[in-house]
């Protein structure tokens, strides 16, 4: 079954380089984005890998935890973790599970269709899009999720604008535009009428009946 916006996300126990997560107790009441790779010393996932430990300092800021899954053991992931430390040029802090069992991959449906998992010689082909996003709320709801194939590198400032919005806009009646950025105006909800939007978000920058902004609130 395919996991949707909305859902809980699946609790899980795994060891990590951090040791053993459960995952529901980790997250703390916090946000949380796991982001997995088919593989430990694949050329893509390195650069990602020291991209989000460049952005320790964002995460923290945001009240979020990285929780980085990978298809290999804790033992493999401690030596990858120097290659992507000498890369990225930052501690790789964040904790990396051991998903050598699929379990967490099958969980949150990271597989390719009609996927094939030999008992020996796996390559990082058979677990091709095991590359996916995902934001967790502190409702342990899932809020986001993007699937990347494995010639296309993340684009980690994205993913943090997606963070940005999906906070923002947390139990709050706004969305964001195409493109928003945080501190830029925000779209009001259908949900209130005109003065009481108005009356919540202060003036009103109607462009159509149905598209309202607003400054963007405050929390």
């Amino acid at each position: 079954m395919s996991i949707r916006i909305n859902d809980i996300a699946p609790d899980f126990t795994a060891d990590s380089t951090a040791g053993t997560i459960q995952f529901h107790d980790w997250l703390a009441g916090g946000y949380a984005i796991i982001f997995s790779h088919p593989r430990d010393f694949t050329p893509v996932c390195t650069t990602e890998f020291g991209a989000v430990a460049q952005l320790a300092a964002e995460w923290k800021k945001r009240n979020t935890k990285v929780l980085g899954v990978s298809v290999d053991s804790v033992e493999d992931h401690g030596k990858w973790k120097r290659d992507i430390e000498a890369f990225g040029g930052a501690p790789a802090d964040f904790p990396i599970i051991d998903d050598t069992s699929l379990t967490v991959a099958k969980a949150f449906d990271m597989l390719p269709a009609e996927f094939y998992l030999p008992t020996e010689g796996r390559t990082p082909a058979n677990t091709a899009t095991v590359r996916t996003v995902y934001i967790i709320g502190p409702d342990k709801k899932v809020r986001l999720s993007m699937t990347y194939p494995m010639s296309v590198g993340r684009n980690f400032a994205e993913i943090l604008r997606a963070l940005d919005a999906v906070q923002a806009t947390d139990g709050v009646p706004i969305a964001t535009p195409a493109n928003w950025q945080p501190g830029q105006d925000v779209i009001v909800a259908l949900s209130l009428n005109d003065a009481q939007a108005a009356e919540k978000f202060g003036p009103l920058d109607i462009k159509l009946p149905y598209l309202r902004f607003a400054k963007q609130p405050t929390k």
